[in-house]
């Protein structure tokens, strides 16, 4: 069942109608109970009334007693009387009783069938004048009664049903339209329109959907700002590599001396170069922000990985980068792509602003560090690091400012995190990766 208005109202219909039979049942056994103590007692005081006069008439005199007797026995029409001696002579009773004994008990409630009839019968034995006095009534006329009053309460309940329904009907159309204004509310928006709805006026059940759709509002439109901020950012990035590559390929075509056309050649592929590397970050970017849910892990040695990545980047003769013992045997339970995708941007900025130094890797409990004796960072800058496209006052010729934002970002994939500090001992910065486990 599609319908939400169907479904609910399709469970307060079941719901009232096991109500209603819960009802029923507990009304007819309560009904019968009291109905058969209600008989019960009639036939006790018909019997003992009988009694009294079927005693009254012995002591008159004549022969009238039998006839009187049945006249008073037949006390109504669902009353069957019998006056027995106790030696097993019937003396009277009322029209409609049977001819057979009506109970064989001497005294009190007992039951019997005759001729296919069950019998509810009480018996009052009158000694001092031989009397016995049997008033019963037909079990089939108590069931009838019982049925009729639960078909008195039933008609009612029967003709009130459709009422109830539409009357549900309608209860649960009334309680679902804060969610059709909600729809209609939506579907007239732009799709620039990512105003909040409204939550706070909404009912208290309604409200989760609320709020978690004006969270998904909030973050749909966080990704349409950030997307619009990266293609402002990479084209404003791009304009100035491929302006350069224009006017040194000018260059290039007007020069006549081979020094100058190699001249700009050369800066023609270090602009092809920086192109490459910015498009290359920003298709970076673009895969890890796609990728919301944490990397899967496993046990990774992190030596072989520096070293492959240490051998993949260029850098001046003049430049050492050694691999310390610690950070060639660590082991970390990461993804080898996310850890390969930090470490390498992490050695191409400590390349990049290293000319003629030492770039050292060391490890300690669940940290890696990288030292550079570059001319380290501004300390007014340190604090916006790993922001997208932010290059500070000592930037590199051939960077983009995304490669600290792809360290943060690949780090926030494995559960880790960064920090940049300048060194104390000399120039440069020292970069630490810390795993959590």
């Amino acid at each position: 069942m599609k319908s939400l208005r169907l479904r609910l109202f399709a469970t307060l219909l079941a719901a009232t109608g096991i109500v209603w039979l819960a009802a029923v049942i507990w009304i007819y056994v309560g009904s019968r109970a009291e109905v058969e103590q209600v008989l019960d007692t009639r036939l006790q005081e018909a019997a003992r009334m009988v009694a009294s006069l079927a005693s009254s008439f012995e002591s008159l005199p004549g022969k009238a007693a039998p006839a009187a007797i049945a006249q008073l026995g037949s006390y109504e029409r669902q009353l069957s009387c019998q006056i027995w001696s106790l030696d097993g002579r019937m003396v009277a009773k009322s029209s409609g009783a049977p001819d057979k004994q009506l109970s064989s008990a001497s005294s009190g409630f007992s039951s019997r069938t005759i001729d296919g009839e069950t019998w509810r019968v009480y018996s009052v034995e009158d000694a001092d004048h031989n009397l016995r006095v049997m008033v019963g009534d037909r079990l089939s006329l108590r069931e009838r009664l019982v049925t009729d009053l639960i078909k008195g309460l039933m008609l009612p309940a029967l003709l009130i049903a459709p009422l109830l329904g539409a009357a549900i009907w309608a209860s649960v159309g009334q309680g679902l339209r804060p969610l059709r204004r909600m729809a209609q509310d939506l579907a007239a928006r732009s799709p620039e329109d990512m105003r909040p709805v409204e939550a706070d006026r909404t009912p208290i059940e309604v409200r989760p959907l609320a709020v978690a759709l004006n969270g998904l509002l909030g973050r749909v439109e966080a990704a349409r700002r950030h997307e619009r901020e990266v293609t402002a950012f990479a084209a404003h990035e791009l304009r100035t590599p491929l302006a350069g590559l224009k006017t040194q390929a000018q260059v290039a075509l007007a020069a006549e001396d081979p020094k100058v056309v190699r001249r700009a050649l050369g800066q023609m592929v270090a602009a092809v170069d920086r192109s490459a590397r910015l498009v290359g970050q920003l298709l970076t970017i673009a895969r890890l922000d796609a990728d919301a849910a944490e990397a899967s892990r496993s046990p990774i040695k992190v030596g072989p990985v520096l070293a492959e990545i240490v051998a993949e980047t260029p850098k001046d003769e003049e430049t050492a980068v050694t691999i310390d013992a610690s950070a060639r045997d660590m082991v970390l339970n990461t993804n080898v792509d996310c850890l390969r995708l930090a470490l390498r941007n992490l050695h191409e900025n400590a390349v990049q602003y290293t000319r003629g130094g030492r770039i050292i890797w060391t490890a300690q409990g669940r940290s890696l560090s990288v030292e550079d004796e570059g001319p380290g960072i501004p300390p007014e800058e340190l604090e916006k690091l790993g922001s997208r496209f932010f290059r500070g006052k000592l930037r590199s010729p051939i960077g983009s400012g995304l490669g600290l934002a792809i360290v943060k970002l690949a780090l926030s994939k494995i559960g880790g995190e960064l920090a940049i500090s300048n060194r104390t001992d000399t120039s440069g910065t020292r970069s630490e990766l810390v795993f959590r486990d």
